[in-house]
C-alpha cells in the first residue's frame, strides 16, 4: 500500500507527465545507421614506421592504431590486455616481421587463427628466392637484421606489401590504394636521392656511424658507411667490457669526431666509448640523437616516416663533417 503521506506528490507527478505527454512531442529516435554508407577498416599497426605509410596509403578508408608510441621498443615490447583487445577487433594487422616484435609473436599466431588477415610488411623481402638482401649478425645466426626501414628503397617494398593488402582487402577502393601508395613511393625515392647527395659529403675516412645497438646496417650498406653498433641487432643484448675496448681503440685509431645516442636505448654505453676515448686523449662528442626503433612525437615532422629518416640523414651528415641543410630535405626539421 502506498503510505498516505505520499499520494498528493505521486498524483502531483503522473498529472505533469500526462500534461508534458500533450505539449512536448516525444524526441525523435536516432536515424538508424544507413547500410550503403561504406564502413571503415580498422587497421592495427605495430609501429609508427608502418601506420603512417599505411595511413596515408588508406586515408580516409580506414581509420589506423598504431600500438606502440615515440620512444618504445619494440624488442622489448610486451602486448597487454587492452593492446591484443585492438588487435582482436581490427579487421587487418601490420607488423614488421623478422622477430622485430619478438614477444607478440604468440598473440600474432592467435589472432590469426581467427580469421583476422595479420601481414608483416617485410614478407616480400623476407619470402623471395634471393634472401642475399636480408642482413644476418654473427650473434644471431639462424636471424636476420629486421630494421628494413633504414633503407628507405627497402622500406619502398614494405609500403607496397601494405598497398597489395588493402587492394586484396578492399578492392572496391583500390584504384584509391594505389595512387596513394605510388605518390608515397615517389616521396621515399626522393628522400633516398636527399641522402645520396649529402651523405656522399661526409669525408670517407669518417663514414663511420657507431651507434648504440646495431639497427643501422641496411643505411650503412646502402650508403657505403661503416656502421657499428654497441649492442646488436636487438636492444635485449648487452655489450661487455670488451666491446667497449674495441670501439673506443676504433674510434681513436680512425679520430671519429662524433658517435650517437638513439632515442629508443640507454646512453650509458655511448657515455662509456667518450670517456674511454677521453681516457687515451682523444676528444670525441656526441653527434646528436638517431631515430632508430621508434620515430619521433607525434603531430611532429620527426614524427612521419620521411621526417624520421630525414633527421637521421641530416644529423650524420653534419656530425661527420659533411654538407646538409639544418633544416633538412624539406626544411622541416626542428633546429632548437
Amino acid at each position: 500500500m502506498i503510505p498516505k503521506i505520499l499520494i498528493p506528490t505521486l498524483l502531483s507527478t503522473l498529472l505533469l507527465a500526462g500534461c508534458s505527454s500533450e505539449s512536448t512531442p516525444p524526441p525523435t529516435p536516432p536515424n538508424p545507421p544507413n547500410p550503403t554508407e561504406p564502413q571503415k577498416l580498422s587497421i592495427v599497426a605495430t609501429t609508427g614506421m608502418i601506420s603512417n605509410p599505411a595511413s596515408l596509403i588508406a586515408q580516409d578508408h580506414a581509420q589506423i592504431t598504431a600500438l606502440m608510441a615515440a620512444g618504445i621498443d619494440p624488442h622489448l615490447y610486451k602486448p597487454t590486455r587492452t593492446d591484443i583487445a585492438k588487435l582482436m577487433d581490427a579487421d587487418i594487422v601490420f607488423y614488421n616481421g623478422l622477430f622485430l616484435e619478438g614477444r607478440m609473436t604468440d598473440a600474432f599466431i592467435r589472432i590469426a587463427t581467427s580469421g583476422i588477415t595479420v601481414q608483416a610488411v617485410t614478407e616480400s623481402l623476407s619470402t623471395s628466392a634471393d634472401e642475399s638482401f636480408l642482413l644476418a649478425h654473427p650473434t644471431y645466426p639462424d636471424q636476420h637484421d629486421p630494421h628494413l626501414w633504414m633503407d628507405p628503397l627497402a622500406w619502398s617494398d614494405a609500403v607496397e606489401v601494405i598497398a597489395q593488402t588493402l587492394i586484396n582487402h578492399d578492392p572496391i577502393n583500390a584504384q584509391d590504394y594505389r595512387t596513394n601508395a605510388d605518390d608515397y613511393k615517389s616521396q621515399i625515392a626522393a628522400l633516398h636521392t636527399y641522402a645520396n647527395k649529402v651523405l656522399s659529403t661526409v669525408p670517407e675516412s669518417q663514414r663511420i656511424l657507431i651507434t648504440a645497438h646495431d639497427a643501422f646496417g641496411y643505411f650503412g650498406r646502402r650508403y657505403n658507411y661503416q656502421v657499428v653498433g654497441i649492442q646488436g641487432i636487438s636492444t635485449e643484448s648487452e655489450a661487455g667490457v670488451r666491446d667497449i675496448e674495441h670501439l673506443v681503440n676504433l674510434i681513436v685509431e680512425n679520430n671519429i669526431k662524433a658517435v650517437f645516442v638513439e632515442t629508443t636505448v640507454s646512453e650509458r654505453n655511448i657515455n662509456a666509448l667518450i670517456a674511454g676515448a677521453n681516457a687515451q686523449g682523444h676528444k670525441v662528442t656526441i653527434g646528436g640523437s638517431l631515430f632508430s626503433d621508434a620515430m619521433g612525437k607525434e603531430g611532429t615532422y620527426q614524427g612521419t616516416y620521411i621526417g624520421m629518416i630525414d633527421h637521421n640523414i641530416t644529423t650524420i651528415t653534419r656530425a661527420l663533417g659533411g654538407t646538409a641543410p639544418a633544416a633538412g630535405m624539406q626544411g622541416k626539421l626542428s633546429t632548437n
